[in-house]
């Protein structure tokens, strides 16, 4: 097992965390000092506040990861991860607000003055750029860049893996082929993009959606200049528009940041810009990373999907003030894939729901404190669309499984024995392969055999995000966690259930759902101005996505994560996912 944790003691680490959580809460938050000597701020300390406030520049922050990032290409990475650390070389029109919790959510100008001025048909969205705007090399970053930029991601075959959210809302018929491909005389590009001047950009939305600057706060929304653009090598060194560039990146390996020196900080409100470098190091020795982080030798996880078991123990007994037990937005699943039989039918299906053993899975994964409540919604509870609808009997029965219900669906399927099939698990993402091994042996007890297959996190999205890998692999189930681009309906599940989505590679409707219905539901909340009305209909949706059995969520994901005791501005941020805001870390005292 990836966490290096025998099966027997599981049980055993997940209670160990749980009564020292417990035991922390009731004297009202630890502290404890670290292994770096530096107080330790306290349990709990980064949720809805921030922690050791400072305006102090310089030295080193250091960030350890399991897993590498996905691209360091903005128009190509679809990893939260990635979209927060990117912010260091990257900037978008828009960006969220630097403020713990809730109040990131809210959208503020970053290469732009403010967000846009909107037409009152909703269709029409005009940004003006702010003065000082540079490249690292001191050119004129313009409305040009942006406009190429966002160009990128209609060239499909070359530039792959990023969300099609832009895509779909400005050129819904696809008429557009990209930047590669554009043959047109006068080679202005998408139409719906018009820059009038350097300091002006506008876009015609063919259809009003509420959610469009949302979009452009993606990475997909980041400039990218013509001349230095080099395609799908561009991941290997992106030109940065930040008070970062790149120094090094080893692929798998490290990653360096130092000073972009021609970035000014009167075209940034957003970015302190405090540490002079900033490096990564990629480990997939988890419980190895966990020891360093409490030693002192790096100050954050990177991949913020919290620590080992071990690692959770080690730290709520002894560091506690150093950790914060955080509420995600992400859902723990298993996709079940349609196009593999006997999945394609929906009672064979079912029958994974009720032959499942989630209360087996939740304790694999830390319990309820530490691990997240079992889900009964494909949605978050953040989510517009979540409700307490629970077909299968999930949470009534809390978690355990319905042998008789799971047995009687493989007769209405024509597998009265059962059958067999394969599941991905990441082995660098914390409890994954844990998790499948508890499901797999929820399912053995009815019939269904299952075989785990281990992948590399890294590389899903050319595996399970690839329909014919899946199929060439005999994948009948994939393992993953799924969180909300932006804060909506639309921005939560429309990567994961709308049949549109389905893509050659970067695919993330992995169960390969092709139901009108389903399609149906997004275009109507997605085209109505009325919020009441557009949440029942992602709650439709929500019903007819466990109706079918195509997606089973398991839980809603809570994490232990680590702080450093020199780490200053820290707080945990809404808008990715409780992860902390990197952007507004420094190292030092006051």
């Amino acid at each position: 097992m990836p966490t290096g944790i025998p099966k027997r003691r599981l049980a055993a680490c997940a209670a160990l965390v749980v009564g020292a959580l417990a035991a922390t809460t009731a004297c009202g938050g630890g502290d404890g000092d670290s292994k770096d000597g530096a107080k330790a701020p306290g349990f709990n300390a980064a949720l809805n506040k921030v922690v050791n406030a400072s305006t102090k520049k310089g030295g080193t922050l250091k960030f350890v990861g399991k897993q590498d990032f996905d691209s360091l290409d903005p128009q190509r990475t679809y990893y939260g991860m990635t979209w927060d650390f990117m912010r260091y070389y990257t900037r978008t029109l828009v960006t969220y607000d630097t403020k713990p919790g809730n109040g990131s959510n809210k959208l503020v100008g970053d290469l732009a003055t403010a967000p846009a001025t909107v037409s009152d048909d909703g269709k029409t969205y005009t940004y003006k750029l702010r003065d000082g705007l540079t490249w690292e090399d001191g050119s004129k970053l313009t409305s040009k860049d942006i406009k190429y930029g966002i160009e990128r991601i209609w060239a499909t075959d070359v530039i792959t893996g990023g969300p099609g959210y832009l895509r779909s809302t400005l050129d819904p018929k696809g008429a557009y082929k990209g930047p590669y491909k554009d043959k047109s005389k006068d080679k202005l590009g998408l139409k719906a993009i018009e820059t009038p001047d350097d300091q002006t950009i506008v876009f015609h939305l063919p259809k009003a959606n509420g959610d469009f600057e949302q979009m452009l706060a993606m990475p997909t929304g980041a400039p990218v200049p013509q001349a230095k653009d080099t395609a799908a090598k561009y991941t290997q060194k992106p030109v940065s528009s930040g008070p970062y560039k790149i120094q090094s990146y080893n692929a798998g390996k490290s990653l360096t940041l130092v000073r972009n020196t021609a970035w000014k900080k009167s075209s940034d409100p957003i970015r302190p810009a405090l540490p002079e470098r900033i490096t990564v190091t990629i480990s997939s020795n988890l419980e190895e990373n966990d020891k360093r982080l409490m030693a002192g030798d790096y100050d954050v996880d990177v991949n913020g999907t919290g620590m080992t078991q071990n690692g959770r123990v080690s730290a709520v007994e002894k560091y506690r003030g150093n950790v914060d037990n955080v509420q995600t937005s992400f859902v723990r699943y298993v996709a079940l894939i349609t196009a593999t039989k006997p999945l394609d039918n929906v009672e064979c299906r079912k029958a994974v729901f009720y032959g499942t053993d989630f209360a087996s899975i939740q304790q694999s994964r830390g319990g309820k404190v530490a691990g997240g409540e079992i889900a009964n919604s494909t949605f978050p509870k953040s989510i517009p669309g979540y409700s307490d609808y629970d077909p299968y009997g999930i949470v009534a029965r809390k978690g355990k499984p319905d042998v008789a219900k799971a047995k009687d669906a493989l007769k209405q399927c024509g597998k009265p024995n059962g059958f067999s099939t394969k599941i991905s698990a990441r082995s660098n993402n914390p409890g994954e392969v844990d998790a499948a091994e508890a499901l797999q042996a929820s399912l053995g007890k009815v019939g269904i055999k299952l075989t785990i297959d281990s992948i590399d996190g890294a590389q899903s999205s050319s595996i399970t995000g690839s329909p014919k890998v899946v199929k060439s692999r005999g994948y009948g189930m994939t393992m993953s966690g799924w969180g909300p681009d932006f804060n909506s309906g639309q921005g939560y599940a429309q990567p994961l259930f709308d049949s549109r989505f389905i893509f050659p590679t970067g695919n993330y409707n992995e169960s390969q759902i092709k139901d009108k219905k389903v399609d149906k539901l997004f275009d109507d909340a997605i085209g109505t101005t009325d919020l009441n009305k557009a949440k029942q209909l992602y709650t439709d949706l929500d019903h007819e996505i466990l109706d079918q059995a195509y997606w089973m969520p398991f839980i809603y994901e809570k994490n232990i994560s680590w702080r450093s005791s020199r780490l200053t501005n820290v707080y945990s941020s809404a808008a990715y996912s409780g992860r902390y805001d990197y952007v507004m870390l420094g190292v030092g005292n006051k």
